[in-house]
Formats: structure tokens, sequence, C-alpha cells
């Protein structure tokens, strides 16, 4: 009995030894999951000709998702969260609230953060703090034909849309908890603020603060 007791003392201390080395320099991590991302959009007022006060808003996506993160060394690692391309529906907003969809757009958010993680490598559940920029791409915008009667547009020459791609600053907060020595749960929260511009075929403009909220959970394996 003494040495079968022997051998399980001697098991687990070798699952703690491996363990251990979860999150420790020169090892990559890589996520799957999901994400929805969250505009909390502050809008100006669309430029003349246009209804006064005539303001948008930006509904929310949730697209699969997933993530890279290279340890530099136990607990300072660099993050690139990863997404496939986000669709967001652009709707009337202020004097205009209420005419419905207005556009759409096509999101690709590009983002690296540099991360803190607290405690040690070896323990099962790790919060981190991150901070970075992200690189906010905007494609395949499409107005409605309730743009088209708001700006002017006409069917024989519909008003087109399209929306600056900016920088922005990011920041992070998130947890990691080991399931085992190679697999993890990891779950999100990044806040990131752009300001840009939606730019009409008709000559109109129009400023936009997205400033928008990620939420991402997902499973991980350490190589």
């Amino acid at each position: 009995m003494n040495k079968i007791f022997q051998h399980a003392l001697a098991a687990c201390a070798l699952l703690t030894c491996v363990g251990a080395q979860a999150q420790v320099a020169d090892h990559l991590m890589v996520r799957i999951g999901a994400v929805k991302v969250k505009p909390i959009v502050q809008s100006g007022d669309l430029s003349a000709p246009a209804f006064t006060g005539s303001q948008v808003d930006v509904t929310s996506s949730t697209v699969p998702s997933g993530g890279i993160t290279y340890m530099l060394d136990d607990h300072w690692a660099v993050d690139m969260p990863l997404a496939t391309p986000l669709k967001h529906d652009i709707v009337g907003s202020g004097s205009v609230a209420g005419v419905g969809k207005l556009g759409e757009t096509r999101a690709l958010p590009i983002t690296l953060l540099g991360q803190y993680r607290f405690g040690e490598s070896h323990d099962t559940f790790r919060p981190y703090l991150g901070a970075g920029i992200t690189y906010a791409l905007f494609y395949k915008e499409r107005g409605t034909n309730t743009l088209n009667a708001l700006s002017g547009g006409t069917p024989t020459s519909p008003t087109t849309l399209a929306i600056d791609n900016r920088f922005g600053p990011s920041v992070q907060l998130g947890a990691t908890m080991a399931l085992n020595e190679r697999w993890f749960l990891d779950a999100t929260v990044i806040k990131t603020w752009v300001k840009t511009t939606a730019r009409l075929s008709r000559g109109q403009t129009l400023d936009l603060r997205l400033d928008p909220v990620a939420v991402a959970v997902g499973i991980g394996y350490r190589y």
C-alpha cells in the first residue's frame, strides 16, 4: 500500500510539474470560440442636404473567433485576437429614428495587444490585462432605398456609402482556466475607441464614434 501511495504522489508531482509549464516563455497558445461585438455609438448629424438631426446607430454582430498568444516570459505575452468578418447594420437614429435600415458594412478589426498575466505559470486560473492598438477596416458598404430617400438618391443614381478605416487604442480584461497541461478555457473583454467618418456619394458626411465592446469566449491549446 505504501508503494501505491508513493507512486500516486510521484504521479501527482509529475502532473504538477507539467502543469507548471502551461504559460511560460516561448510557448504559443491558440484558441477558437465566438465573439460578440457591440458598438457603443455616438453619432453626429448627417451634413446638408438632409433632415436636421439625422443620425445613425450600428447593430451588434456575433461571429466565430479565435486568437494567438505568444508568451514572452511567465507573465508578459503578445496577443492577437482573430475573428471572421463582422456584419453590422446601420439604422436610423435621432430625427430619423424608426426609419429602419439605412445600410450595412463588413468590418474586420485587426488588433495587437501586450498582456500581463497575473499569478504563477502553474496556476489553474490566471487573470490578465492587455493594452494595444486596433486597425478598424470597413468594406462592402451598401446603402438601402431608405438611405436613397433621405439623401436625395434616385433609382438610376443610388447613394453609395463608404466608411473611413481608422486606428484606435484598445484595452483588454480576461482570464484563462486550465483544464489540463495543454487545454484551457479563455474569456476576454476588449474595449476599443474608434472615431470614423461615413461618406455618401452625394457629398454628405457623418462623423461617428463607434467605441465597440467585444466579448469573446473560447477553448484553447498550448503548444
